[in-house]
């Protein structure tokens, strides 16, 4: 899918999201709460949530002419005190004078155990499960297996901060690609400043524990959270840049933008 695609993509998410609002508003005195904005931009929030999410990379290390875009689309679901999350990304990989390759990528799924808590702070752990669906060899073409950790901090309504710690080795797949060892902490920071609205940094850092390549990003952007009955809607856009990167292929800038569901 190429650039003009997404913002479309956004564009009518955005559009679908407001007429939705305005169809649906919330009752007298029932906005967005202090506690459903902290919710919304809860990686371990306890309600089903429908997300898509896009990584539109712009600049390469090592690839000048190479662009990615990876559009995630995610779903989660509480079972008891398990966590569960599916992804799956479809991918477009375009430069070099050749025709954009696009195809799927990767299907990932984790479940986390989350450890009662009263308050507000949340700690999980489970296993995850990366499946090799990749098409057009635009995934790793590995089954891969291993651990996923979760911690996210909410006793201020003003800022939430947390974790997400994955790692993934692989153990069955395609002979001809290489193994994996992947290591990938994500740091959140959310800062609400009213009206909805919040500053954001969700940079996922990336470290191939094979051949020592590795990606740190930072990220800084803004976040909008709408009510429509029952539905809370999470709207962002985060640019990211790098500041420490080895290998080619590594992104060198980036944006994340996207809209969140919970139910």
């Amino acid at each position: 899918m190429k650039l003009p695609g997404i913002v479309l993509l956004v564009l009518i998410a955005i559009t679908h999201n407001q007429l939705w609002a305005q169809q649906n508003p919330p009752p007298p005195g029932k906005g967005v709460s202090d506690e459903e904005l902290k919710r919304a931009n809860d990686p371990m929030a306890n309600v089903k949530a429908f997300n898509v999410q896009d990584y539109i990379v712009s600049k390469l290390y090592g690839l000048p002419d190479q662009q990615l875009n990876q559009l995630l689309v995610r779903y989660t679901q509480p079972v008891g005190q398990f966590l569960l999350r599916g992804t799956m990304p479809f991918v477009t990989s375009s430069g070099d004078g050749k025709d954009p390759t696009s195809g799927l990528g990767d299907f990932n799924f984790f479940a986390l155990y989350s450890f009662p808590s009263s308050n507000g702070n949340k700690f999980g752990i489970g296993p995850n499960l990366t499946v090799p669906t990749g098409t057009h060899e635009l995934g790793a073409g590995k089954w891969q297996t291993g651990l996923s950790v979760l911690a996210f901090f909410a006793n201020s309504h003003i800022v939430q901060v947390g974790s997400l710690l994955q790692w993934s080795v692989s153990f069955a797949g395609d002979d001809d690609r290489a193994d994996v060892s992947l290591l990938t902490p994500q740091l959140f920071f959310i800062w609400q400043i009213g009206a909805g609205f919040c500053i954001r940094s969700t940079g996922v850092m990336s470290f191939n524990l094979k051949n020592g390549d590795y990606n740190v990003p930072i990220g800084l952007g803004v976040g909008k959270v709408l009510k429509a009955g029952n539905v809370v809607f999470n709207l962002f856009a985060e640019p990211q840049f790098t500041v420490l990167a080895e290998g080619i292929g590594q992104p060198r800038y980036q944006t994340f933008v996207g809209f969140n569901t919970q139910f």
